[in-house]
């Protein structure tokens, strides 16, 4: 790991914990006081993320391409992470609205309710339980994501093709964008994209050349998914794994919404 990755690493202290809300994760930021450190871009990850800052919440959306955050705005912070297909049900927002967007909470609900929960957040000795908190309870009076959308999240996430998915939950092609659309924010060849690309930088990780990786993860070949590596994070494998693989989001600015970050 590079020397300056080290010590951008050591300003921050990311921590990340799977939640009690089934397939979300719990994660926080600490960014002390000092001079800001290097830009990273979040990269996508077909999830969405609900952040506290000191008085702010805000939506990251799925995004479709890496998001460049300037230094500047880090901020400690606390998040829930939710799996594809579950925050726009929480929320009551179709994921396409918040597509490559960090939005106000506040821009999205009643601001006097918004303005109650974020007071309720400031003042708990742990934000980050109280956000949980919070998401559990909302999730108890929406309900459970669409079976259908959330079966056709896990066998894109396992490698599935679109077609096969698409008559696996029976869904035509149209159907099965529309719904996406809504669930995901992008249609199921975007989330499917996303998805493998997440998968062929975990098998990497785990130590496998990117030449094994990309067949494994569903690419062609390793052109491929350097193809798809500039497309999707605007970066090269040797670029991004060269600056460290800032995992999770231990270089994540508030807001993010990714799981990675380059």
């Amino acid at each position: 790991m590079p020397r300056e990755h080290q010590r951008d690493q050591q300003r921050q202290h990311y921590q990340e914990r799977p939640s009690r809300l089934a397939g979300a994760v719990v994660w926080t930021l600490d960014v002390p006081s000092g001079p800001p450190g290097p830009a990273r871009s979040v990269l996508p990850d077909g999830c969405m993320d609900l952040i506290w800052s000191a008085g702010r919440l805000v939506v990251a959306g799925p995004d479709t391409h890496a998001f460049r955050v300037d230094p500047r705005d880090r901020a400690s912070c606390a998040a829930i992470r939710f799996p594809p297909g579950t925050a726009p049900v929480l929320l009551g927002v179709p994921a396409d609205e918040l597509r490559d967007h960090r939005v106000e909470l506040a821009d999205l609900w009643p601001r006097a309710a918004v303005s109650g929960l974020v007071d309720r957040i400031d003042r708990a000795a742990d934000p980050a339980a109280a956000l949980e908190d919070y998401a559990l309870g909302l999730a108890a009076e929406t309900g459970p994501p669409d079976p259908l959308t959330a079966a056709v999240a896990d066998r894109l996430r396992r490698g599935g093709s679109v077609a096969a998915t698409a008559a696996e939950v029976g869904l035509g092609a149209r159907q099965l964008h529309r719904r996406s659309l809504a669930a995901f924010g992008y249609g199921p060849k975007t989330l499917a994209r996303i998805l493998r690309l997440q998968r062929a930088l975990s098998l990497v990780r785990a130590g496998l050349p990117y030449a094994e990786a990309a067949p494994a993860a569903g690419c062609v070949d390793q052109a491929h998914l350097s193809r798809e590596m500039r497309a999707l994070a605007g970066t090269t494998l040797g670029a991004y794994f060269s600056a460290g693989d800032a995992e999770a989001n231990s270089d994540t600015p508030q807001p993010s919404g990714s799981r990675t970050t380059a």
